[in-house]
């Protein structure tokens, strides 16, 4: 039964080889999810974050629900957005998704 299967010989002295060569493959995945999911997120994080911090009024704004609207006031956590002359909404500063052009509202 030889020709079948090789014997397996054991290697004399224990584990060989470096161990820095095992964790290589994890290193390297590491490296590549860092660079193609974790670093481009943190940036559009960053992005956001001046985005909001920089809205004020007359902005025309885009919300995470989809409405369109332009803002009326700006305080520290709120921002008041008009979306017709006869409706306004109270929305959190960090669910504005998008600013818009100027004169976007009109457009639509």
């Amino acid at each position: 039964m030889d020709f079948f299967i090789q014997s397996a010989w054991a290697q004399a002295g224990g584990q060989g080889g470096d161990p820095f060569l095992s964790l290589l493959p994890l290193i390297l995945i590491f490296v590549v999810f860092w660079f193609l999911l974790i670093r481009p997120q943190h940036k559009r994080q960053k992005e956001h974050r001046e985005m909001v911090a920089k809205l004020a009024v007359g902005d025309e704004v885009v919300t995470a629900g989809g409405l369109l609207g332009r803002i009326t006031d700006v305080k520290e956590q709120f921002v008041r957005v008009q979306i017709t002359d006869a409706v306004e909404v109270t929305v959190q500063r960090h669910t504005v998704a998008a600013v818009v052009p100027k004169g976007t509202m009109k457009s639509v």
